[in-house]
């Protein structure tokens, strides 16, 4: 099954509601990047939250970037989305294999870790990209967007985000939800929601269950009270290039670029995001030096 998302209200359209199969996507980041498992535990869930968000704030040609910088083994994540449902991430350290949480489960909280700070930039489009950010308050990472969204953006939420890795670091499936309450919104609704997400198991429990990013929202809020608006696809995809990383090495002085002309023969650079390797031959470091004399 293709990823896709799922924008929805409840009845009375003081709810909003999303949720996300991003399985492909998160098996894709695995696979580029060669993480193991508590590291794509955490880079897979920064990667749905941030998905949740852009797909949720931005319009038209907007974009988005999380970072997660905590004291844990992994590092710093970052993830940039879109409207489109388009997004990329990377962790900066990729190879993290921890011991299971007292639950049995991947212990994200460890590899992330409980100092540090979760920020969010939004691009829209102005002069200057508006950037919010808030400490670390679980390392689970889904309370700590929940509380980016109270403390940031004012808006009550709730975030599950999940990833299920296999015993070989291979991501089965990966997804999750967010419900944001709107203003008036009842204290009956409220409470019944409450309730249901107590007893709600992991979003990647229901996946592997057959469950969809619907019949998910539905446990949520109520069969009865659900009201889909928008189905879209969800990806992961790099926009990087050639030229991109040609416009960030020509912005070397000369001597480093004469350098790596006399000791390395050329200069070749590698996407964090994707891992794609981009090669530049002798001529065409010796072009931008060239540029640079005129």
């Amino acid at each position: 099954m293709s990823d896709y998302l799922v924008k929805a209200v409840s009845q009375d359209g003081l709810l909003r509601a999303y949720a996300v199969n991003a399985s492909a996507l998160v098996r894709e980041a695995q696979q580029r990047q060669e993480t193991w498992s508590a590291a794509t535990a955490a880079m897979g869930r920064s990667m749905i939250g941030t998905l949740l968000l852009s797909t949720s704030m931005l319009q038209g040609n907007e974009k988005l970037t999380t970072r997660i910088m905590g004291d844990g083994p992994v590092g710093g994540i970052v993830v940039d989305g879109n409207a489109q449902g388009d997004i990329k991430g990377y962790v900066q350290n990729p190879q993290v294999n921890l011991p299971l949480n007292l639950v049995g489960k991947i212990d994200v909280k460890r590899a992330v870790g409980t100092n540090g700070m979760l920020s969010v930039t939004k691009d829209l489009g102005l002069k200057e990209p508006f950037t919010g950010q808030v400490p670390l308050v679980s390392g689970e990472l889904g309370e700590d967007f929940t509380y980016y969204l109270a403390k940031s953006e004012q808006i009550p939420s709730a975030v599950g985000l999940s990833v299920y890795v296999n015993a070989d670091n291979t991501v089965d499936v990966a997804g999750g939800f967010m419900i944001q309450v709107l203003p008036n919104a009842g204290d009956d609704q409220l409470t019944r929601v409450e309730q249901n997400l107590k007893t709600l198991p992991l979003v990647s429990e229901l996946l592997r269950a057959g469950e969809t990013p619907e019949s998910i929202l539905s446990s949520i809020l109520g069969a009865d009270n659900l009201k889909v608006l928008e189905k879209m696809p969800v990806q992961f995809k790099c926009d990087c290039s050639k030229a991109h990383f040609k416009n960030i090495i020509a912005t070397l002085d000369a001597a480093e670029l004469e350098d790596m002309i006399q000791q390395d023969g050329g200069a070749e650079a590698v996407c964090k995001f994707c891992g794609n390797h981009y090669q530049y031959s002798v001529a065409e470091l010796q072009a931008m030096i060239a540029e640079k004399k005129e």
